[in-house]
């Protein structure tokens, strides 16, 4: 192996590798056993079995068919644990993962035995591949839907938490290693791997220069070394959370946790921490609830409020993010909203 191949071997072949040790970290050593990240591992563990393929098939086209077969059945995995993955952060726990995974197995297992690669070489080039691939950009189409929330808030230019930058990163890395096989074949086999090595480790530069001591794989919890507040403590907090819903801090559009904690004269800590730990919530989500309660109120009193007018009157900063709130909140538009309320 020339020297120039020597170097393509390796920066293609490190990516796939050290996604292996990275699902392997993830699965068993996280320190929150937290289900999203399992599907993350998998996500990640697929991925890495297709690269591996792909860099020795393409430096050894001598190699077994078997793994050849192994590397190209594995795709059919990774549309499924991506959409499932992002699927995890919307709090929609509807379908059960099993009907997402199992199917596909069983279905290029069977197809595997009925049409090995060994004897058939044609129909995975031109049909099991063509389909695997098509799979995998149903489930990216699919999987979108849960980036539009994040997008909205880029839209109207308000601060992404640590976990919405991963979640965008994760998609956009399987989207670019998507694109870069279905169309870097038309340059060099070897393309797909390269993309993948390199979104691999910018992805990992976003998590080492990414603030993660309070999250685990971006996971937005906060840590709180186990100690728990005191029941003198859960009703003071209990009296001056009420304070931002008397006083209507929350109508202020750049109200923060750090704007909160200083208002209710308590630390930043303690208030996440009571709002997470007794609320079972974020303080954003909170925050959201206020406002969209106080829509509700503006709704029922007021028939000719704009859907802009009332999201700015209500606390949030733009239309959009006010409309997509209030949806997700209340399972109906403000129109529809007000009109249920008039009958």
């Amino acid at each position: 192996m020339t020297e120039p191949n020597q170097l393509l071997f390796f920066f293609s072949a490190l990516g796939a590798f050290n996604g292996l040790l990275l699902s392997l970290y993830v699965a068993i050593n996280t320190k929150k056993k937290v289900f999203a990240n399992y599907f993350l591992a998998f996500l990640l563990l697929v991925l890495s079995i297709r690269i591996i393929k792909s860099v020795f098939f393409y430096f050894n086209p001598e190699l077994s068919n078997i793994f050849i077969q192994i590397g190209l059945s594995a795709c059919i995995l990774i549309g499924p644990f991506l959409f499932l993955y992002l699927k995890s952060f919307s709090g929609n726990k509807n379908s059960s993962w099993v009907v997402h995974i199992l199917p596909f197995i069983v279905g290029i297992t069977i197809l595997g035995i009925a049409y090995p690669y060994t004897e058939h070489r044609g129909v995975w080039s031109h049909w099991i591949v063509l389909g695997i691939y098509l799979q995998w950009l149903v489930y990216m189409i699919l999987s979108f839907k849960y980036l539009i929330p994040i997008l909205m808030k880029i839209k109207a230019k308000e601060k992404l938490m640590d976990f919405e930058v991963w979640l965008l990163s994760i998609y956009t890395g399987v989207a670019i290693i998507w694109f870069a096989y279905k169309f870097g074949a038309y340059a060099s086999y070897i393309v797909g791997s390269l993309s993948f090595s390199f979104v691999f480790y910018l992805i990992l530069l976003l998590i080492i220069f990414r603030n993660s001591r309070e999250t685990t794989f971006f996971q937005e919890k906060e840590k709180y070394k186990n100690k728990e507040i005191d029941t003198e403590t859960l009703d003071l907090m209990h009296q001056k959370l009420a304070i931002i819903v008397e006083q209507e801090l929350f109508l202020d559009p750049n109200f923060t946790l750090e704007t909160a904690a200083k208002e209710l004269k308590v630390t930043k800590h303690l208030l996440s921490q009571y709002i997470n730990e007794t609320l079972g919530k974020s303080f954003s989500n909170l925050i959201k609830e206020y406002r969209i309660e106080k829509a509700k109120q503006l709704l029922e009193k007021e028939s000719n409020y704009t859907i802009e007018s009332l999201g700015y009157d209500s606390g949030f900063s733009s239309k959009s993010t006010f409309f997509t709130a209030f949806k997700k909140i209340t399972g109906s538009t403000p129109a529809e909203y007000q009109k249920s309320q008039s009958k």
